[in-house]
């Protein structure tokens, strides 16, 4: 007798011919890693010789064969036609009597003889393969309850292998449509509806970067994920902070989740609607950190059994409160990627921009915007277009091939338009809120996708460059290059790039624009003189207990996210150098600032860090800092003092850092100094006895020593960092640091734009040179150059 039916218990990987990869990926989880705590809901699964067995029974695969011969091949403009036809013809078959007496019998055992809810879901044979996703192309029918209605979700999932973009799926991966079965899996409902659900990758969705778990989640059923209807929470984890049970949570992005997914009145039959979600909903994340941390633990375990990047579904049921993994299949974007290979587009010029969101992939792509309100206003888009929509399902596939991009007004990173357009290799920009509106039919637009994880939608056409990298072909020299970075949306992308790390990690961008606040003014919110500033703060800091949780906490995020995508080479993190014009621009900023005639010559650097005017404001630094080394795990971070006049000035940053949990030497901790003022120089051995390391400012360095405003417009020709008198400077601080056993780099543009700037560097004896990130490659060129030369000189 043919195996028709199969429990979850019977079934293995080995099993994808005959339950299709969703189900045998199913079966694989709840026998090998139910035991580890992954929590998979039981279930059964239809085989594909009961699906054979159906089309033998009903004499429906001459119909099919034939239906399928009549397609257009070259256009499909019978598409739809065909596609219709090829559904009737399933559905108005039965199901043979052996088949459903098996489907009811594992249904009763499933429940212990009561009606329990199921979800029902399609599985093609070929489905889930590493290089065909085959993701939503079939139906998935939920909240099944009764014999009955699950006879008929079983039929439904059937006639779904021939939807139109299943149909066009398999013509486009080569498939042969008669060789293709379905299997149906039957799983134990998981009450999402009430409680939450979402997708995950364990490898970070845009850039591929191995070492992050990315989840994202919304209230209610997850489809308003795949259809990108509201823009849900994301959180990133770190893999090997993880592993060590730290708080591995190195970034969260809270979603506007606007709509709910839920069931309708329960008639047996799958029927849904999606309701407003509650304002206070809207601003609450729908999972708890443990709970994050518990799904990353379970999406690592599923990755090392499989032994490759996932891609997963998980839910939480809203009645018993408890986490489920649903699916789990081979992600299918990176795998075949040669990370040593990399394109870089950038833009030569910017221009107005229409609309930001959410950036997927890192091209760039120009074309004339075509706003479409749904798949069948198909014949208004040409080849090479720009799809302008408010989101797109699966059923838009067909015609998705045409596209250059996709901007959509609502989705995120995991909606139906992110994946397709990463497995076509398009830019998208998603989540725009406002593309159908700020963006008119016809105009050409410039999609750039090149700019960190916010894309953007500029008017007209923009020139831009594609670069390709072969990173395999750069030795890294002996003298360390680092890269000088600001951006964490950037951080996972240039991680792929040779280098040794991170010379300056900037928190002045950071702040600026991710926090936006003055820590002050979170401290002393109560004192605020301006009520439209503290209306703008409480809507900032709306999910804290305390306004100062919200500074270390957005602060400790950016830093965390470029710590862990260089772990665990060392990121050295400036704490902030704003001068007191510039820390006046952040949100309630000015009341805090004094107003100075030459802020560059000011109340910046070290000597704010222990006055009363800033040194509680400095402690939210070093705390969040402490959070990102203790609690994150992410102990690569070490601190960089910036402006420090004097010796003593020096030694009181060092005791204040102790006092706010930062203690020099603690797990590692490496304090450091920048060299950017002439005392710094003189006085190096002293600075030696204090700090664990140097870094050259050479842009403060040169101004102090030349007695030059390097903003001067009026000055700028006499600015040279190689001017005699700035390298004898350098020169010094590298001959006294070495003579001290500490380590000495700079930070700056001179060493890539000028190989016989690199060539004093490295003939001195620096430790590294940092670069800012365009720089980068041509500076390793220089610094090989130059040790190539020294080499021949001796």
């Amino acid at each position: 007798m043919k195996d028709l039916i199969k429990k979850f218990s019977e079934l293995s990987i080995e099993d994808v011919p005959l339950v299709g990869g969703k189900n045998a990926s199913l079966g694989e989880m709840y026998n090998e890693l139910s035991s580890e705590g992954v929590q998979v809901p039981n279930g059964f699964a239809t085989t594909s010789e009961a699906f054979w067995l159906f089309l033998k029974e009903n004499d429906l695969e001459e119909n099919l064969k034939q239906l399928m011969q009549q397609l257009d091949h070259e256009n499909y403009t019978n598409l739809s036609e065909t596609g219709k036809k090829a559904r009737e013809t399933i559905m108005n078959a039965r199901l043979p009597e052996e088949l459903a007496k098996a489907i009811v019998a594992a249904y009763n055992e499933l429940g212990d003889q009561k009606d329990v809810q199921v979800a029902v879901r399609s599985s093609a044979t070929a489905e889930d393969l590493p290089q065909a996703s085959f993701a939503g192309q079939h139906e998935s029918y939920l909240n099944i309850s009764g014999k009955e209605a699950l006879l008929q979700a079983v039929q439904k999932c059937y006639a779904s292998l021939y939807t139109d973009r299943a149909i066009k799926y398999r013509e486009d991966q080569g498939f042969k449509h008669s060789e293709v079965a379905l299997s149906v899996g039957v799983q134990k409902m998981v009450r999402s509806d009430r409680g939450c659900s979402g997708v995950g990758f364990t490898i970070e969705p845009e850039s591929g970067f191995k070492d992050v778990i990315h989840l994202s989640g919304v209230w209610g059923l997850g489809e308003n994920i795949v259809q990108g209807t509201v823009n849900p929470d994301e959180f990133f984890i770190f893999k090997p902070t993880l592993q060590k049970d730290k708080q591995a949570i190195i970034q969260k992005k809270l979603g506007r989740k606007e709509k709910t997914m839920v069931y309708a009145a329960s008639n047996g039959h799958s029927s849904t609607v999606n309701i407003e979600t509650e304002a206070s909903k809207q601003d609450q994340y729908v999972l708890n950190d443990e709970e994050v941390l518990t799904l990353g633990r379970w999406a690592l375990l599923i990755e090392q059994h499989y032994g490759k990047a996932m891609d997963i579904e998980w839910a939480k049921d809203g009645i018993s409160n408890e986490l489920f993994i649903t699916q789990a299949r081979p992600e299918t974007v990176h795998h075949a990627l040669k990370e040593e290979l990399q394109f870089e587009y950038r833009l030569k010029d910017k221009g107005e921009i229409l609309v930001k969101g959410n950036a997927i992939g890192s091209k760039i792509a120009v074309g004339t915007a075509r706003i479409l309100e749904s798949p069948r206003e198909a014949d208004k888009l040409q080849e090479g277009d720009i799809l302008i929509t408010e989101t797109t399902s699966p059923d838009w596939d067909p015609i998705l091939k045409r596209v250059a991009g996709v901007i959509t007004d609502r989705g995120g990173r995991t909606s139906h338009a992110a994946i397709v357009a990463r497995e076509l290799g398009v830019p998208a920009v998603v989540g725009t809120y406002f593309a159908t509106q700020n963006i008119s039919d016809g105009e050409t637009v410039t999609v750039s996708c090149a700019e960190g994880k916010t894309g953007m939608v500029y008017k007209g056409s923009l020139e831009y460059e594609k670069l390709e990298l072969d990173f395999d072909q750069i030795k890294l020299p002996e003298t360390e290059a680092k890269l000088i970075l600001s951006d964490p949306e950037m951080a996972f992308q240039l991680s792929f790039y040779p280098n040794n790390g991170v010379g300056l990690l900037r928190m002045e961008f950071i702040i600026t624009h991710m926090v936006k606040v003055h820590p002050m003014s979170l401290i002393k919110f109560n004192e605020l003189e301006d009520a439209e500033t503290r209306k703008r703060i409480e809507e900032l800091t709306a999910a804290y207990e305390r306004k100062e949780d919200y500074f270390i906490d957005q602060l400790s995020q950016g830093i965390a996210s470029m710590a862990a995508a260089f772990y665990p080479k060392e990121v050295i993190v400036r704490m902030s150098d704003f001068k007191t014009n510039e820390y006046a621009n952040l949100i309630g900023g000015t009341q805090f600032e004094p107003k100075e005639e030459n802020p560059m010559l000011g109340f910046r650097g070290a000597s704010r860090y222990y006055s009363d005017l800033y040194k509680d404001g400095f402690a939210l630094e070093c705390r969040a800092i402490q959070r990102v080394r203790d609690e994150m795990g992410l102990e690569n971070v070490k601190v960089m003092i910036p402006f420090c006049r004097t010796i003593e000035e020096g030694k009181k940053v060092v005791e204040i850092m102790a006092e706010n949990g930062l203690k020099q030497g603690d797990k590692g901790l490496e304090v450091y100094v920048m060299v950017e003022i002439p005392s710094n120089v003189i006085l190096l051995e002293e600075f030696a006895e204090i700090f664990d390391g140097f870094s050259i400012g050479s842009n403060d360095l040169t101004q102090l020593t030349l007695g030059i405003d390097r903003d001067s417009q009026m000055m700028g020709s006499l600015f040279d960092e190689n001017d005699a008198a700035a390298k004898k400077m350098i020169s010094m601080a590298i001959e006294k640091a070495k003579k001290a056993e500490k380590k000495i780099g700079l930070c700056g543009q001179a060493p890539s734009d000028f190989p016989d700037f690199a060539s004093f560097l490295v003939n001195e004896g620096i430790s590294s040179i940092s670069f800012n990130p365009d720089a980068l490659l041509n500076g390793i060129n220089n610094i090989n150059r130059a040790e190539e030369n020294r080499k021949v000189e001796t």
